[in-house]
């Protein structure tokens, strides 16, 4: 019990030693550059390296190892900065090293919690490169790797390693017996070369090389049935429902907005508290009624649903225009009005310039609801050749789901486009949150 209880405490102590001594390795290295000075910066850089070749050689070890290293790395890193930094750092060197000592453990968090983010993108994306017997290994392969085959007698025939007569051969694997034994044949340069015998699957030592199966990804499109051609249909249904809804968001809630900012009339405020009151409504809510209210309308089977509410707007959509509006400067306005322009031509060429982050941003959360969307589809859409990629994908795991590369290759490429949107346009979306509200 005891044990049990220790084991994973000295697991986290030596974690926290192994990020301490790394980070003081690498505020060390900063400060001689800082205070260029050359001998002090090869002193800094062993020590980084030391720190990582000795926590990545005892890590391998056990818990222990790991403890050691960790111990071994703050030790020296101390003994460096008293012998060596210490005695020749002024006030301002030693003011930028507790400013690099911050951004370090800062940084170190970051690229910590990236990983940990990252881990379940990074196996979905190489399970779908797996072969299938690779699959269930513990501990995972990261590695996709492939049996080298060599044709034989006019079938690709795997290879693997056995001892035979007490010498270790290659062997081809000739047949599969359904009790689990392999019939092989000696291949040369063996002495031995030609003769088969029979062995246990347990007993080869396949022989494989880093390759990634790249055709589970046609495999995944080939097994959609027929009349979604090859899944093009369940994109085109996408993106149709994904471009209309950009649409009708950018113009319903920049519309709504412009009103609630820009213009005077009775009751704005109390009409605006309203508003933001429906964002405590949940969904499950309002849910019955809208649908009774769409078969009235004849749009249950349609794509309608999926996209008209947008053009109504959102409350959040709104506030966030809204506050982008009133950060704009009246001036702007003032001048249009005396120039004759019109409240729609005042919304259409001046407003709407001005808040392009917010735009973008709208534009980027829009895109990602409505190509994710999976409840939507799953109550409105009862017809196959209708239906989006995210219930489409539902409907795969549903008839694919023992076949993990496949599901996996088909998650992947649904996957593609919205982290493909977001790695290129991320900058817009974080500029567009962050300046909301800011006024001047």
């Amino acid at each position: 019990m005891i044990n049990s209880m220790l084991q994973p405490l000295s697991l986290l102590i030596g974690i926290a030693l192994c990020y301490l001594g790394i980070g003081s390795a690498v505020v060390l290295l900063l400060i001689a550059v800082r205070m260029r000075r050359q001998s002090l910066f090869p002193t800094a850089l062993i020590d980084l390296i030391l720190s990582m070749l000795l926590i990545a050689l005892l890590a391998r070890v056990s818990n222990l190892g790991l403890l050691v290293a960790g111990t071994a790395s703050v030790v020296f890193g101390s003994v460096i900065w008293k012998t060596q930094f210490r005695p020749v750092m002024d006030w301002k060197a030693l003011k930028y090293g507790k400013e690099a000592a911050r951004q370090t453990v800062l940084h170190m968090v970051l690229l910590t919690g990236s990983v940990v983010f990252l881990v379940p993108f990074a196996w979905l994306v190489v399970t779908s490169l797996k072969e299938e017997k690779e699959m269930s290994k513990f501990p995972p392969v990261w590695i996709p790797t492939q049996q080298i085959t060599r044709r034989i007698e006019g079938e690709d025939r795997g290879l693997a390693f056995a001892d035979y007569k007490g010498m270790k051969v290659e062997v081809a694997v000739m047949k599969e017996f359904e009790t689990g034994m392999r019939e092989v044949r000696v291949l040369p340069p063996s002495s031995q070369s030609g003769e088969t015998f029979t062995v246990s699957k347990n007993s080869l030592q396949e022989i494989r090389h880093v390759a990634p199966v790249w055709k589970n990804y046609p495999d995944a499109l080939k097994f959609l049935p027929p009349e979604t051609n090859h899944g093009l249909t369940f994109l085109g249904n996408t993106l149709q429902v994904t471009i209309l809804s950009i649409l009708g968001t950018l113009l319903g809630s920049s519309m709504v907005a412009y009103g609630f900012s820009r213009l005077r009339f009775p009751g704005r405020d109390a009409l605006f508290v309203v508003l933001l009151a429906t964002m405590m409504l949940p969904q499950a809510v309002t849910m019955m009624p809208v649908f009774l209210i769409f078969r009235k309308l004849g749009w249950i089977d349609t794509l309608k649903p999926l996209w008209v509410p947008s053009f109504f707007g959102s409350a959040f959509n709104i506030f966030l225009l809204r506050q982008f509006f009133l950060g704009i400067p009246t001036e702007l306005e003032d001048a249009a009005k005396l120039d004759g322009c019109s409240y729609v031509g005042i919304y259409w060429r001046i407003m709407l310039p001005q808040i392009k982050p917010a735009l973008a941003a709208l534009t980027i959360m829009a895109f990602m609801g409505a190509w994710n969307d999976f409840r939507n589809p799953l109550i409105y859409i009862s017809s196959p050749e209708k239906e989006t990629l995210a219930y489409a994908l539902q409907l795969y795991q549903t008839s694919h789901g023992g076949e993990p590369g496949l599901l996996m290759a088909a998650s992947t490429l649904v996957m593609i486009p919205v982290l493909g949107l977001f790695f290129f346009t991320q900058r817009y979306f974080i500029q567009g949150i962050t300046l909301t509200g800011i006024k001047g």
